[in-house]
């Protein structure tokens, strides 16, 4: 397919779901199969970062080859991380976790792929991030890209919140992990691609850490958020990959996370063709 004019307005929303969000590239090289682009992203934490770098104007294959280049090598790994370290000495013995700060991990690991402004980007984008005292959504749409994006991935407990105009905004998946709704009112398409999924399984109650404990248990909450989303208004086409075990933080499993969720692709290229050959009949 080709001609994007003759297509109706796809609306594309990318969930959260930490390292789990890079099954959201089989289903962007899906549209490039086909040969169309969204007409407007959405994106929630991990989904804002992938949907970023597809506003950009980079394929879904190059995403992909920017990922693997990113994590494929561990030693490249922790010389990135080796910058993200602490600066003072105190910081490495504070009470609790040492949060780290998200603006300066998207500089370190993929600010040289992504434009520095909302305006430079080639298809429009919507990031989400949450206010933390004012309890509500917060979107960008304008602007600086990487504050934002920055924002919308600030996940507890692991990430410092960003300061914005006077508030402390956290992980857009607090509120709205996977950001379909609002794509209705522009778009006559709505595909949305949820990789939250369920907390790893563990056998030993033992076994589950922490951090399993506190990022399992959002799973669950974002599960809920979506649910009852889903209830109120459906997306056109719902992709959700399966998960397996993987862990928020599994980035270093970047090649087994894209090779499992490789049937994605054929999945939504035949959603998508069959919706899209239905919709023009009727048009």
């Amino acid at each position: 397919m080709t001609g994007q004019a003759a297509f109706p307005k796809i609306g594309l929303a990318l969930g959260g779901g930490g390292a789990r969000g890079l099954a959201h590239i089989p289903v962007l090289e899906a549209f490039d199969d086909l040969g169309i682009k969204p007409y407007k992203i959405a994106g929630t934490s991990i989904g804002s970062i992938i949907g970023a770098g597809y506003a950009s104007g980079r394929s879904g294959e190059d995403l992909r080859r920017i990922v693997l280049d990113l994590f494929a090598d561990n030693n490249k790994v922790l010389n990135r991380l080796w910058q993200l370290r602490p600066k003072r000495f105190k910081d490495v013995f504070r009470a609790g976790p040492v949060q780290f700060d998200p603006l300066k991990v998207l500089n370190v690991f993929v600010s040289e792929y992504l434009p520095d402004t909302f305006d430079d980007l080639q298809i429009p984008l919507r990031v989400l991030a949450t206010d933390f005292y004012g309890c509500e959504e917060v979107d960008f749409e304008t602007g600086p890209l990487l504050p934002a994006i920055a924002a919308s991935i600030s996940i507890p407990a692991v990430f410092r919140p960003v300061r914005h105009q006077g508030r402390f905004l956290i992980d857009g998946g607090v509120v709205n992990p996977l950001p379909f709704d609002g794509l209705r009112s522009q778009c006559d398409i709505v595909v949305a691609v949820d990789v939250v999924g369920a907390p790893v399984a563990r056998t030993n109650p033992a076994d589950i850490s922490t951090l399993d404990s506190l990022f399992g248990s959002s799973q669950i909450l974002m599960q809920t958020i979506t649910s009852q989303k889903i209830k109120m208004d459906q997306p056109d086409i719902l992709i959700r990959p399966q998960n397996g075990n993987i862990r928020i933080l599994d980035f270093l499993k970047a090649e087994s996370i894209l090779d499992s969720s490789e049937s994605l692709r054929a999945l939504t290229r035949t959603k998508l063709t069959k919706l899209l050959n239905t919709s023009m009949e009727i048009t």
